[in-house]
C-alpha cells in the first residue's frame, strides 16, 4: 500500500541528469504493477536538515537524484564527490537548472586516494556520508577484476578508515543484490564492500536493479527500440527485482536513520522477466516501429535470477517502511583488518591469482566466472614463466 503520511516530494519525477529522456515520461509503476513505495515521512527526515553530508559517487544515476533531493531538504552543507568530470558537470547544469536552496560544494575525486580523500573530509567535516561511488558494468568488470576490487571494495576501506578517523556518525553503503552468493567480480567486491561497512558499524542498503537509470536493461532497451534494432535479452528465463529511482532514493534516505550494523533491502514481492520489461517498451514506445526481441545468452557474471538475501540471514520487518531488515549471524570479521591488507598489497603489486584466492575467502560464496578463471591461469603462466 501506499504511505499516506506527508512526502518530502513535490514532484511526480526526480529529474536524473543523464538518464535516457524518453524514460523520464514512463509511468514505471505501470510495468511493476504495484503502487511506489512508501515515501519517507518529512518529520523522519528532519536530521537531515540539520546536518553536513557527503554523497560519493553523486554523479551517477542514483547519486544525482540521490544530491537532488537532499538539496529540496535543506542540509547545512552538501558536498558531493565524483571521480568523473562530465558527471559533476552535468550535476552542476542539474542543479543551477532546478535552482534548489542549497547549492553544494562539487568535487572532483577518487575515493581510492586517502591522502586528498582526508582532505576533503577535514574540509568538509561531514557528519553523514552516502557511499554510492562503485564501478558496477558486470560485462567489463569480469575482464577487469583487480580494478573491481580496487575501486568497490578497497576504495571501501578507504573510505570507512578515513569516516573512523574522523568521528563520522554514519556510512549508508550503496550496495546491490549481485552481492549475494555472487558469480560476479562486481557482487564479490561489493560484498567486501558490505563487509567492511558493517566493520565500521556502518548501514548497508542492498538494491535491486533500478528503472531508467544510465547503462541499466531499460535505458539499452531504449536506445534498441529508438533506433530500431533488435532488442536483446541475454535468456528468455533471466529475471530480476525492479524498483523506480524514486524508491531507490527513498530507501537511502530512510536509510541514514537505521540503527548501525544493519543490512537492509526493499521489500519487494517478486522479481519479473527481463524479457516482459522488453514487451512493455516497445508496447508503449511512441515509435511505430516494432523491433524484434533477440536472445544472446548470458554474459560472464550474469545470473538467470539474484536474490536479496543469502541463506545465512533471514529478512524481518525493519522499522523503517519499504525496508525488510537481515538478520544474520555473526560474521567474523576478527581477521578482515588482515586479510584486507593482504589485498591491499596483491591488487597493489597486480597479482590476480592471490587477490582472488583472498577474495574467495573473504566471500566464501562467490563463484568466479569462466572470464576470470581464464585471467587467472594466464597471471599464473606468466608468474611461472
Amino acid at each position: 500500500m501506499q504511505a499516506t503520511h506527508s512526502s518530502i516530494y513535490t514532484e511526480a519525477v526526480i529529474p536524473v541528469p543523464h538518464a535516457a529522456s524518453s524514460a523520464t515520461s514512463i509511468d514505471w509503476y505501470e510495468f511493476l504493477e504495484r503502487p511506489r513505495l512508501p515515501s519517507p515521512a518529512t518529520e523522519a527526515l528532519a536530521h537531515l536538515r540539520d546536518s553536513s553530508i557527503l554523497i560519493t559517487g553523486a554523479g551517477g544515476s542514483i547519486g544525482s537524484a540521490l544530491s537532488l533531493q537532499l538539496a529540496r531538504l535543506g542540509p547545512r552543507h552538501l558536498a558531493l564527490l565524483d571521480a568523473s568530470e562530465q558527471a559533476l558537470y552535468r550535476l552542476q547544469s542539474a542543479f543551477a537548472d532546478a535552482q534548489l536552496p542549497v547549492q553544494p560544494q562539487l568535487i572532483l575525486a577518487n575515493i581510492t586516494d586517502a591522502v586528498h580523500l582526508d582532505e576533503i573530509v577535514e574540509t568538509h567535516r561531514p557528519e553523514l556520508i552516502f557511499h554510492a561511488a562503485a564501478y558496477k558494468h558486470v560485462p567489463l568488470l569480469e575482464e577487469h577484476p583487480l580494478e573491481a576490487i580496487a575501486n568497490n571494495a578497497l576504495g571501501t576501506l578507504t573510505l570507512a578508515d578515513c569516516a573512523k578517523k574522523h568521528s563520522i556518525a554514519r556510512l549508508v553503503l550503496v550496495s546491490t543484490d549481485k552481492a549475494v552468493t555472487p558469480i560476479s567480480i562486481l557482487g564479490a567486491s561489493k560484498r567486501i564492500a558490505e563487509r567492511i561497512t558493517l566493520d565500521h558499524e556502518g548501514v548497508v542498503l542492498r538494491l535491486a536493479n533500478v528503472l531508467g537509470s544510465e547503462g541499466s536493461v531499460s535505458e539499452t532497451f531504449l536506445c534498441q527500440i529508438a533506433a530500431g534494432s533488435p532488442v536483446t535479452i541475454t535468456d528468455p528465463d533471466a529475471e530480476r527485482y525492479f524498483l523506480t529511482c524514486e524508491e531507490a532514493v527513498d530507501l537511502l534516505l530512510a536509510s541514514a536513520g537505521a540503527k548501525t550494523g544493519s543490512i537492509l533491502v526493499p521489500n519487494l514481492d517478486r522479481q519479473y522477466k527481463i524479457s516482459s520489461l522488453a514487451e512493455f517498451l516497445i508496447r508503449t514506445s511512441p515509435s511505430e516501429a516494432r523491433p524484434s526481441i533477440a536472445f544472446t545468452g548470458l554474459r560472464p557474471g550474469d545470473k538467470i535470477r539474484e536474490v536479496l538475501w543469502s541463506p545465512e540471514e533471514r529478512p524481518m520487518p525493519a522499522p523503517i517502511q519499504g525496508h525488510l531488515e537481515m538478520e544474520r549471524r555473526a560474521s567474523g570479521d576478527a581477521l578482515l583488518r588482515r586479510e584486507l591488507m593482504h589485498l591491499k598489497d596483491a591488487v597493489r603489486e597486480r597479482d590476480l591469482p592471490r587477490a582472488l584466492e583472498i577474495v574467495l575467502q573473504l566471500v566464501p560464496s562467490y563463484t568466479p566466472s569462466a572470464t576470470v578463471q581464464a585471467l587467472q591461469r594466464k597471471a599464473l603462466g606468466a608468474l611461472q614463466s
